[in-house]
């Protein structure tokens, strides 16, 4: 199975903009890693580890000054236009409905919105926003703006998706429900999917393997085989290896001093809450 992401060796050091005081700040040190083909990779790490900074480097929207990024198959030197983004925040256009939105994907990149616009309306249905394709972002719910977010990056059929922390700012019903639509849509597409986290029963619950990232300057400390079958939905959490593999998680962050607690197992309350900010 051939790489949908390489990354080698890669750093990152943020430096204070020519004529302003202050420091460097060292973000990511050392990082490799190899997404498969068609694999659901999660990385979950404390706010600041430079998730979302991988993340954009990812997506060449940040350079890679150190080490060297490939993304299907090709090197990253400047912004990957052939992937899926999907960011904290759903960024929809609010003069333009939910088709409008979607469909804008396909404008930018001079396709026949005509032609693809069964494709739009299926994965509109998939996931759950069928008989809203003509209503405007601000009659939409938090979590319905998400989704539509999701369907814009999923229109025009890219092979790799980046989505990060997309659940963080939702009430915990509605990121249950999006976590199991994408899991679906995932199992139905075959996509490779890189998923940003700082939620720990979420990056177990679905991905393949969990990658975790230590406190600034961001490591790789760990990737974690997560053997659950799928499909997971809400029986995830019943399964003997889910708690094992949470555990283990936050043994690392326990140890890390990300999470403080006290007794053999800490609450985890504050990682599975997620939270804003990478």
């Amino acid at each position: 199975m051939t790489a949908g992401i390489l990354v080698e060796g890669v750093g990152k050091t943020f430096h204070p903009q020519e004529g302003r005081a202050g420091t460097p700040v060292r973000a990511l040190e050392g990082i490799d890693m190899v997404l498969p083909e068609g694999a659901f990779v999660a990385v979950v790490g404390p706010s600041g580890c430079g998730k979302s900074t991988l993340l954009r480097m990812l997506a060449g929207l940040l350079p890679c000054e150190e080490g060297r990024i490939a993304v299907m198959g090709r090197a990253v030197e400047g912004p990957v236009t052939d992937i899926g983004v999907v960011f904290q925040k759903p960024v929809l256009l609010p003069w333009r409905d939910v088709l409008g939105n979607v469909m804008l994907q396909l404008e930018l990149r001079g396709r026949d919105a005509r032609a693809e616009l069964p494709r739009a309306e299926r994965l509109l249905a998939a996931v759950g926003l069928d008989g809203f394709a003509s209503s405007y972002p601000h009659a939409l719910s938090g979590g319905m703006q998400q989704r539509a977010s999701i369907v814009r990056a999923l229109v025009h059929d890219p092979p790799l998706l980046l989505m990060d922390e997309p659940f963080g700012a939702l009430d915990a019903l509605t990121r249950e429900q999006l976590r199991i639509d994408l899991e679906q849509l995932w199992l139905e597409s075959g996509k490779t999917v890189l998923f940003i986290t700082h939620s720990i029963d979420e990056a177990v619950l679905l991905a393949d393997e969990v990658l975790v990232m230590t406190p600034r300057p961001g490591r790789i400390e760990r990737r974690v085989d997560v053997p659950i079958p799928r499909p997971r939905g809400l029986d995830g959490r019943s399964h003997p290896v889910f708690r094992t593999i949470v555990d283990e998680v936050t043994r690392i962050f326990l140890d890390k001093g990300v999470l403080h607690g006290t007794g053999e197992r800490a609450s985890l309350l504050g990682a599975q809450s997620g939270g804003k900010g990478s």
